[in-house]
C-alpha cells in the first residue's frame, strides 16, 4: 500500500501541474468536488456563447442556407476527425451520429455481413448492458443462428485471458469495452484484438470510459470497429451524439444496416436505390443533430489542446492518491477496492465497494462529492484531470471520514433509491 500523501504535498503538486489553467474553461459550482466525469462531463465555458452563435446568426439568420454556408452538413466528418486524433485514427475513419446503441447495431450487424459462416457474438457478462442488450436484439432479428456468446468471471483469470481462451472458429466478432464501468480494469487492446484476428473473427471496441481519458491506440493495434460516446470525458454534453470508427480497411465492405440517406452516395440526388458512399460516411443514417454537434465540437477543441499523456499521468497520480488515502482514513469500515491497484490495468476511475454503498455515495453528494453508485456495492470515482485538483482527492476522503465515523451516511433519505443513480 502506497503511503497517503498530505495536504500540503498534493497542494504543492497543483501549482506545478501544466493542466491547472484548464479548470477555469470549466463550470463547476464552489462547493462542488466532481468525481463524475466519468457519467456526464460538467459544462465548458464557452458552450453558451457557441450555441448562441449558431441559434442567432446560424439557424436564426442565415436559416437554411447554413447547411452550406457554415458547413452544417459536414459536422459528422469533420467531427469525427477530430476524435480520431484523440483515440489513434486516421482521418475519414470516424464519424459522429445518433447514440452509442445505435453506432453498435449498425456495426455489429456489419460484422456478421463480413463474416459469413460465423454466427457468434463474443463478449463478457460484466460488459455494460446496453451494449449486450443491443447484441441479444440483434440476434434475434438475424436469425440463422446468430448468437451473443458471453464469457463469466471465473475469479483465476484477467478477463482480457478469459475472452482469449472463448475464442473459436464460430467468433464472429469480439465486442468489449475498453474500460469497465463499474470496476475500471482495462483490457490489453493490442492483444485481445491480435488474438480475435487470429481466430478469424473481427474486434469491436465500446471506447464510452477510453475517449479523452488516456491515449488510445485502435489503428496501432489494428482494431476493425469502435463506437463511443461524447458525454463522458469528452465534454460533449448530456445526450451528446456519439462516434463510430471502421478501420479504413473496411470501409468499402462493410454493408450499413441502417442505410439512411445521409449514408448514400449521393444524398441530394434523391435516388429510389440505396448505394452506400465510399467513405466513413455510409454509416450515417439521418440529418446531423446541429446543435448537439456543435456544442459537442467546443468539448472536443478544448480536449485537443491539452496533452493526452499529460492527462494520463496525472489521472494515475490522482488515482493512486484517492487509493491511498481511503485506505489509510477509513481502513476499518468495510471498503474494498475493486478496481486494479496496478494503474497499467485502470482506467481513469477508481472503485470501492461497501454493503451500504448506495447510502454512502448520498451522503457524500449531499456533502458536495459527486460521484455515482452502480448496483449493487460499488461507489464509483471518476478522475477528471482537466478540472480536478489534486487537493480535492483529499478534501473528498476527508469528508468520507467524517460521513463513516459519524455514521452520517445511515438516515432514511440516503437509503431511497432515485430513478437514476
Amino acid at each position: 500500500m502506497s503511503e497517503a500523501p498530505t495536504r500540503e504535498a498534493l497542494a504543492a503538486r497543483d501549482g506545478e501541474d501544466p493542466l491547472a489553467p484548464f479548470r477555469a474553461r470549466f463550470v463547476i459550482p464552489d462547493d462542488v468536488i466532481y468525481f463524475c466525469g466519468n457519467s456526464l462531463g460538467p459544462l465548458i465555458a464557452d458552450v453558451a456563447p457557441r450555441l448562441n452563435a449558431v441559434i442567432r446568426d446560424e439557424w436564426g439568420r442565415d436559416l437554411v442556407k447554413s447547411w452550406n454556408v457554415h458547413d452544417w452538413i459536414g459536422l459528422p466528418a469533420r467531427l469525427g476527425d477530430k476524435i480520431a486524433r484523440l483515440i489513434g485514427a486516421d482521418p475519414g475513419e470516424v464519424a459522429v451520429a445518433d447514440s452509442t446503441s445505435v453506432n453498435l447495431f449498425k456495426l455489429l450487424a456489419g460484422a456478421l455481413r463480413l463474416r459469413p459462416g460465423r454466427a457468434t457474438i463474443l463478449s463478457e457478462e460484466r460488459n455494460f448492458p446496453t451494449d449486450l442488450y443491443v447484441a441479444q436484439g440483434l440476434a434475434g432479428l438475424v436469425g440463422d443462428g446468430a448468437r451473443l456468446r458471453l464469457v463469466g468471471d471465473d475469479g483465476a483469470h484477467s478477463s482480457s485471458d478469459q475472452i482469449i481462451r472463448a475464442l473459436s472458429d464460430d467468433v464472429a466478432v469480439v465486442m468489449l469495452t475498453e474500460v469497465d464501468f463499474k470496476t475500471g480494469e482495462r483490457h490489453d487492446m493490442a492483444r485481445v484484438t491480435a488474438a480475435a484476428h487470429d481466430a478469424g473473427a473481427l474486434m469491436l471496441w465500446d471506447l464510452a470510459h477510453s475517449a479523452g481519458a488516456f491515449p488510445v491506440g485502435l489503428n496501432a493495434c489494428g482494431a476493425d470497429l469502435a463506437v463511443g460516446c461524447s458525454y463522458k470525458y469528452l465534454n460533449g454534453g448530456p445526450g451528446a451524439p456519439a462516434f463510430l470508427y471502421v478501420a479504413r480497411s473496411l470501409q468499402n465492405n462493410i454493408r450499413p444496416a441502417l442505410s439512411g440517406w445521409m449514408g448514400h452516395e449521393s444524398p441530394f440526388a434523391f435516388d429510389i436505390d440505396y448505394r452506400p458512399a465510399d467513405d466513413i460516411t455510409r454509416n450515417l443514417c439521418g440529418t446531423p443533430v446541429v446543435l448537439a454537434q456543435a456544442a459537442l465540437e467546443v468539448g472536443l477543441d478544448v480536449m485537443l489542446e491539452a496533452d493526452l499523456d499529460a492527462i494520463r499521468a496525472k489521472s494515475v497520480a490522482l488515482g493512486e492518491a484517492f487509493i491511498a488515502l481511503v485506505e489509510e482514513n477509513c481502513s476499518e469500515e468495510g471498503f474494498r477496492l475493486v478496481s486494479p491497484r496496478d494503474s497499467a490495468r485502470r482506467g481513469s476511475q477508481v472503485s470501492f465497494a461497501h454493503p451500504h454503498a448506495h447510502a454512502i455515495m448520498q451522503a457524500l453528494i449531499d456533502r458536495g462529492v459527486i460521484g455515482d453508485f452502480r448496483a449493487p456495492d460499488v461507489l464509483r470515482f471518476g478522475l477528471t484531470p482537466l478540472y480536478m485538483r489534486y487537493v480535492d482527492v483529499w478534501d473528498a476522503v476527508d469528508i468520507l471520514r467524517t460521513i463513516m465515523a459519524t455514521r452520517a451516511w445511515d438516515k432514511p433519505e440516503f437509503h431511497r433509491r432515485a430513478a437514476v443513480t
